[in-house]
Parts: C-alpha cells; structure tokens; sequence
C-alpha cells in the first residue's frame, strides 16, 4: 500500500514538473531572410549561445514574399527576424514580440511607419546594423587621425542624424536621388573630403555601384571606409562592423532577457565590433595604418565604450 502511494506520488510530481518545465518554455520562431552564409552563421552562433537555456528556436524560412508556417499551430512566444526582408514578412505575418536583427536603423524606422498604418506586432525592437554614429567617428580618428573632412553620400530615404562632432573634425554629408547623376555627386564630394565614409544604404551602395565608388575613390586618393570586411576585401581602406556571431550573441542575451521578463529593451546599437583594415590600399595611398588592436586601443582611451 505505501509503496503503491509513493509510485502515485512521485509520478504525481513528475506531471507537475513537466507542466512547469513546459510552461516556461519559450517558443521563438527565427525567420531569416534569405540562407546565404551571413545568415547560417547567425542561426549557428544563436543556437550555440541559447545551449542550456529554456528557448526552443524553430527556423523558419521566407519564400515568396511570405513565411512557411507549417506545423506552427503553436503558440509564439517570441518572433526573430534576420535581416530587412524577414522583418517585413515577419510585420505581416505574426502578432507575437519581435526583435529584428541585422536592420540597418533606417529600414527598421521605415517599416515601423509603414507598419503603423494597418498592423504592427505586440511589441517590437531591433538591433541594428549600423554602428552608433560615435563609434564611427571615433573609429576614423584612431585609424587615420590626420583625416578631418569626412565625407558621406546618402539617398533621401536615409536619415543622417550627427552627434556633436569631435574636435578637429567636419562633415561633408550630401543627399543624391537615384533620377540624379550618382557619379557626378560622389565626384563633387570626394573633391572636398579627406575620407568617404559609407552609411548602411542600399540605393547607393548597391551592387552594381560599389565597385566603380571603390574605384573613384581610389583614384582620387580619397580612402573608402567600409561597413563591413567584404568592403576591406574589395578594396576599402578599412572597416568597422559588428560580425553575425556578434549580433547573434547579442541577441541571445535579449531573448533571454525576456524570457525572464516578457519584455523587450528599446532599439540598440551593436555592442561588440570588429575592425579591418587592407594594408595594400593603405600602401598604395601612402598612408600608415596602425593594426586593429592598436586603432581599438585608440578608441578605448578615448571613450569608447563597445566590444
């Protein structure tokens, strides 16, 4: 009779502790907005950071303009979309929280405001792409300290908000549409800036543009800095960037946040970066490039506070 009581209690209490376990269970639907290799390798690092914790991520796929939800009758606890398109779909198609990942800080106000007229999700924050614009500045100091006028070409779709500039340094910024001659306003501004520094904006930045801004640039002498190490690699003097593993373990730490807590933080910056630099460009236009560790170093001691 005891021991048919104990048998009865113990499975008792093993139900509850499944209930319990399940209850707090996060589901998160990762949607990606494409499978190239950026995009693996933040699904990878997202898994690998998550390992030991309650989130059970289920990667769903964009296709056509929409999202695969098949098997997904469950509920959603939490929404990560990857990228400008996945966070689109994602608006469209789930009303759970959603964080978006890998969004340029523009397309991610944009789609906010174009969201704002019919549906938008529960909650809803980002981490961005883009580098604050401190870091940037920073960044252009330790790296080529003797470049004051920097210069930046953007599309009308693009806000450019500047905070105070460091001592010692201007900005040349100039907005060019698409019906105007790009080329014809990259001239005009590599003729008045000591360096070009690209904004996350793909009307100028394009793939059928980048190579011949590389090119220009280079003939005048005018260093490109990058927003990425694809840029270092095509020809950029050097790069300041947040790496997909990065923003994945960044990520991580939001999504458990709010498992704790059900709450999402207020859009942020990168926490962490990364810096490259080509020292064949940097030959080429006769100028001196101090390392990655030692331009980070630079920027530590001057305030900045990142990763």
């Amino acid at each position: 009779m005891f021991r048919q009581f104990a048998i009865l209690l113990l499975s008792s209490a093993t139900a509850l502790l499944t209930t319990i376990v399940q209850a707090e269970t996060l589901s998160v639907r990762l949607v990606m907005s494409d499978s190239t290799t950026p995009y693996q390798q933040f699904s990878a690092a997202l898994d690998k950071a998550l390992v030991g914790t309650n989130a059970n991520v289920t990667v769903i796929e964009s296709r056509a303009g929409t999202v695969s939800q098949s098997n997904d009758s469950a509920k959603i606890d939490l929404v990560v979309a990857v990228g400008v398109k996945a966070t689109e779909l994602a608006i469209a198609d789930f009303n759970a929280p959603l964080l978006s990942v890998m969004i340029p800080i523009t397309s991610y106000e944009m789609l906010r405001e174009r969201g704002s007229s019919r549906r938008l999700p529960k909650a809803m924050s980002a981490i961005y792409l883009d580098q604050p614009w401190e870091r940037q500045l920073n960044f252009i100091q330790a790296a080529i300290p003797n470049r004051s006028m920097v210069g930046v070409l953007y599309s009308p779709n693009t806000t450019i908000v500047l905070p105070r500039l460091p001592q010692g340094m201007s900005l040349n910024a100039q907005s060019v549409r698409l019906t105007e001659n790009l080329f014809e306003a990259l001239e005009s501004i590599l003729n008045r800036s000591d360096v070009l520094l690209v904004v996350p904006d793909s009307e100028i930045y394009s793939g059928s543009n980048i190579r011949n801004i590389l090119l220009t640039s280079y003939r005048k002498r005018v260093p490109l800095i990058g927003i990425s190490q694809a840029y270092v690699n095509a020809g950029a003097l050097c790069a300041i960037f947040s790496t997909p593993e990065q923003l994945a373990e960044q990520a991580a730490k939001t999504i458990i946040s709010f498992a704790g807590n059900r709450q999402l933080p207020e859009p942020q910056y990168p926490e962490s970066f990364s810096i490259g630099t080509n020292n064949q460009v940097a030959r080429s236009l006769g100028i001196e490039m101090a390392s990655p560790d030692v331009i980070r170093k630079r920027m530590k001691e001057a305030g900045e506070g990142g990763k």
